[in-house]
């Protein structure tokens, strides 16, 4: 590990982080969530909150794409997507939809706040944010694409959007 310049858990554990909350909404599938486990190590997030039916470690499949990261990337369950937002919203978070929406704003356009917090909401896979969620979310924005599918894996979308909170807000 020396030799790539990358630390062991416990001290990633101590390290700093940036000022970005990971939040799964309803995610179906295990290895999307173990993939954003490996994302968060990587941008060092401050933490993945797991919601609704979106899988919890520990499990064979999540650790299959996580590759160990969930046992250093800090995360928490909570029953409802709302429940966790409300929480974050008090913690004085800034709550943001990722979903193309009538007011998205395309992600190339969104300058993050180095002196603010954020939480990013990724949604299900099919049904994608939920209206719920929408609605407690301060701002939503989008990945500007121009295929055909005009949608995103979850997990590479979250890559993308953690890869620009990284690169604005990292010091």
């Amino acid at each position: 590990m020396d030799e790539l310049n990358r630390v062991d858990a416990d001290d990633f554990k101590n390290s700093e982080k940036i000022p970005v909350v990971a939040v799964l909404d309803n995610i179906r599938s295990l290895n999307n969530v173990g993939s954003f486990f490996r994302t968060a190590d990587a941008f060092r997030l401050e933490k993945l909150l797991l919601c609704g039916y979106t899988g919890t470690p520990p499990h064979r499949d999540i650790h299959k794409s996580a590759l160990g990261a969930e046992e250093s990337v800090d995360w928490q369950h909570f029953s409802s997507t709302e429940l966790a937002l409300q929480k974050l919203a008090a913690a004085g978070y800034q709550l943001i939809a990722i979903e193309q929406t009538t007011g998205s704003i395309p992600l190339h356009q969104y300058h993050f706040d180095v002196h603010k917090k954020y939480a990013l909401v990724f949604g299900n896979e099919v049904e994608g944010v939920s209206e719920a969620a929408l609605a407690l979310c301060h701002e939503a924005i989008e990945i500007p694409q121009s295929g055909t599918k005009h949608s995103l894996n979850v997990s590479i979308c979250g890559g993308i959007m953690l890869w620009e909170c990284y690169k604005q807000l990292a010091t």
